[in-house]
C-alpha cells in the first residue's frame, strides 16, 4: 500500500532518531525502497497504485476500475520520501544519490494532469484502461490537504491556487466549511461531528498545524476540536456501546468483524481503534496518554502483539483484530514523535518546495 510505505518511511526516520536502528540501517533500507519504486514499481504520469505487487512493482488492482493511479495514496508517499531526503542531507555519495532519486521520483508525478480538462479540483483516480471512470472529485475537508499542498509545490507539474480553492476548499462552503459546535465545542471544518479521525492525522503527519492558518481555519484548532468531539462522543457514549469510557476511546477507519469501515460518531459500530487516540497525541495529550496505558495495562496482550497494537477490538462484542495496518501504524509512532519532538513536522515543513506551494495556497504559519 503506497500511503502505508510513505507513513513506514516516516516511521522508520523516527526509529533512526530514537536509536531503534543505526543511519546506516536506515540508509540501506531506505536505498531498497527508493531504488524499487524507481526501478520496478509501476507508475501513472508519475504517480503510484493504492496497491502494488511487493515483489514485482505491478499495480494490484484497487477495486473494479481502480487499476491505475491514486492520487492521494501518491502524495502520502511522497510526504514520506521528501520527509527523508530532509532527513539523510550527509554530503556523502550514498545520501546525495538518495536525494537525487527522491527528488526524480516527486518531480515526476504529473499533479495538474489530474485536472482532468484543466478543471479547478482535483480527481483522485486515473487508469490507463478506464480513464476517468471513477470521477472521484478531492473536495470537501477529509484527508487529502496533502495532496493538494504537494500539487502545489510541484516545480515540474505544479498547479495553481484555484484549484484549491475552488476544488479542496469549495470556495468556502460546505462541505468543507462547518462552523457548528458538538458537545459544546465548535468545528471549523468539515462533515457534523467531525467524521473519522484520520482527516486529523494523515496529512499532518508532515504539515505541522501549530500556528497554520488560512482564511477557512487555525489547522491546529480544526484538529483539536474533532479530537475532543470524537473524544466527548466515545465518553458520553449515547448508543450503549459497553466498553466506550474517557479512557476507551476513538473512532477512525479500521477492521472491524468481517470487514472495515470509517468509524465516526456518525457511523458507530462499537469497534475502537488505537490509533485514533493514539495518533491524537499532538491535540489531546492527557486523553490520548488515558487511552494508551489502558490499551496497554489492562487489555494487555489482548491488544499488543508483536507488531504493536492491533488495528482495532470491540468490547462491545469481544472481538480482537488479528491485523496490522500500516496506515494506522504508522501515524502512531509518526504522531507520538511529532508531540514529543515535531521531528517529522520539521522535516516535512523545512521543504522549500513545500514552503513555496503552502504560501502560494494562502497559509500562513511561523515555518513558513
Amino acid at each position: 500500500t503506497m500511503g502505508g510505505s510513505g507513513f513506514g518511511v516516516m516511521a522508520l526516520v523516527t526509529g533512526i532518531n530514537r536509536g531503534f536502528i543505526t543511519r546506516q540501517q536506515g540508509l540501506n533500507r531506505m536505498q531498497t525502497i527508493v531504488g524499487f519504486l524507481k526501478n520496478n514499481a509501476q507508475k501513472f504520469k508519475g504517480a503510484f497504485p493504492h496497491w502494488m505487487n511487493g515483489v514485482t512493482g505491478a499495480v494490484v488492482p484497487f477495486s473494479a476500475n481502480d487499476n491505475g493511479a491514486d492520487l492521494v495514496e501518491t502524495s502520502f508517499l511522497m510526504m514520506g520520501l521528501l520527509s527523508a531526503r530532509q532527513y539523510f542531507n550527509g554530503v556523502d555519495a550514498a545520501e546525495t544519490n538518495l536525494r537525487n532519486d527522491i527528488n526524480s521520483l516527486y518531480n515526476a508525478v504529473e499533479w495538474n494532469w489530474f485536472r482532468k480538462n484543466n478543471e479547478n479540483v482535483l480527481y483522485w483516480h486515473w487508469s490507463p484502461n478506464f480513464n476517468w471512470n471513477i470521477n472521484l472529485q478531492i473536495r470537501g475537508w477529509n484527508e487529502c490537504l496533502i495532496t493538494y499542498v504537494l500539487s502545489a509545490s510541484s516545480s515540474t507539474y505544479g498547479i495553481p491556487s484555484s484549484v484549491y480553492t475552488n476544488g479542496f476548499a469549495n470556495n468556502g462552503t460546505p462541505p468543507f466549511t462547518n462552523g457548528n459546535n458538538y458537545f459544546g465545542i465548535q468545528l471549523p471544518l468539515g462533515e457534523a461531528n467531525g467524521g473519522p479521525l484520520f482527516f486529523a492525522h494523515y496529512s499532518f503527519l508532515g504539515i505541522n498545524p501549530n500556528g497554520l492558518n488560512d482564511t477557512y481555519a487555525n489547522y491546529f484548532t480544526q484538529n483539536t476540536n474533532h479530537t475532543k468531539i470524537n473524544y466527548e462522543y466515545c465518553k458520553a457514549n449515547p448508543r450503549g456501546r459497553f466498553g466506550y469510557s474517557d479512557s476507551c476511546w476513538g473512532l477512525t477507519a479500521s477492521d472491524i468483524p468481517n470487514g472495515y469501515t470509517a468509524s465516526s460518531p456518525n457511523n458507530d459500530v462499537g469497534v475502537i481503534a488505537p490509533t485514533a487516540a493514539l495518533s491524537s497525541f499532538p491535540y489531546t495529550p492527557t486523553e490520548s496518554m488515558k487511552a494508551l496505558k489502558f490499551f496497554y495495562y489492562v487489555l494487555g496482550d489482548k491488544l499488543w502483539k508483536e507488531y504493536g497494537f492491533v488495528d482495532a477490538f470491540s468490547l462491545n462484542n469481544l472481538w480482537f483484530a488479528n491485523s496490522f495496518l500500516a496506515i494506522d501504524q504508522g501515524p502512531i509512532i509518526v504522531m507520538i514523535e511529532n508531540y514529543r519532538s515535531g521531528l517529522l513536522w520539521n522535516l516535512f515543513t523545512s521543504c522549500p518546495e513545500v514552503k513555496n506551494g503552502m504560501r502560494a495556497l494562502g497559509f500562513t504559519a511561523p515555518y513558513l
